[in-house]
């Protein structure tokens, strides 16, 4: 392992300002190939040049480009164990927050929470709340992820109806962070604690 003393321009999109920066390289950390002479892999922690936001950047050879590792990019790609309606509803929820249409990322994740609810039998024509409610006492969804899921709903409620109270890009990102942290409990994290208590409670498990 090397550090380097090697600068280099490196344009990246800063999540902050939404787009497409130049930033100041503070530090690196470099693999150089023996067989190659050519970097196996680079860790850099830079600094936006226009809101000065903090990031950690990461290239692995033969890549040309910088993938910023922090903070999380938003387009992370979603589990297959996600239904693909799912996830294509949570994609667009993630263009309208690329678009900086904030209220319409309330919207489509809560349609993303009414198809999920849907999924997973709750099909009675009812409100969201109710519908979130029966999962509840389904044992499908615990107390804490039942409170997000309504804190997502009220969101999506104000972006579906004209109250005058615009959605903020803050409420907006964590309305996606939440939503994804939903879908993957409900379809990959529950599984695969099943997988484990059935794998734990075969005979001779160590």
């Amino acid at each position: 392992m090397t550090a380097s003393s090697e600068s280099e321009p490196i344009i990246v999109e800063c999540p902050d300002c939404e787009r497409v920066v130049l930033v100041d390289e503070a530090g690196r950390i470099e693999e150089l190939d023996g067989v190659k002479q050519a970097w196996a892999w680079q860790y850099v922690l830079a600094q936006c040049n226009e809101c000065h936001g903090p990031m950690l950047l990461a290239r692995d050879w033969p890549w040309d480009r910088m993938e910023r590792l922090w903070p999380s990019p938003q387009n992370r790609e979603l589990s297959e164990s996600i239904p693909e309606p799912l996830r294509r509803e949570h994609s667009e929820a993630r263009a309208c927050l690329r678009a900086k249409a904030y209220t319409a990322v309330a919207v489509m994740v809560r349609r993303t929470l009414e198809g999920m609810c849907a999924d997973q039998g709750v099909t009675k024509r009812q409100p969201l709340v109710a519908s979130l409610r029966d999962l509840h006492e389904a044992g499908k969804i615990e107390g804490r992820l039942l409170e997000w899921a309504e804190a997502l709903r009220v969101l999506g409620n104000q972006g579906a109806h004209y109250t005058g109270t615009q959605v903020s890009r803050e409420d907006a990102r964590d309305a996606i962070a939440l939503a994804e942290a939903l879908l993957d409990y409900m379809y990959v994290f529950a599984s695969q604690y099943e997988k484990f208590k059935a794998r734990r409670a075969r005979p001779n498990t160590p």
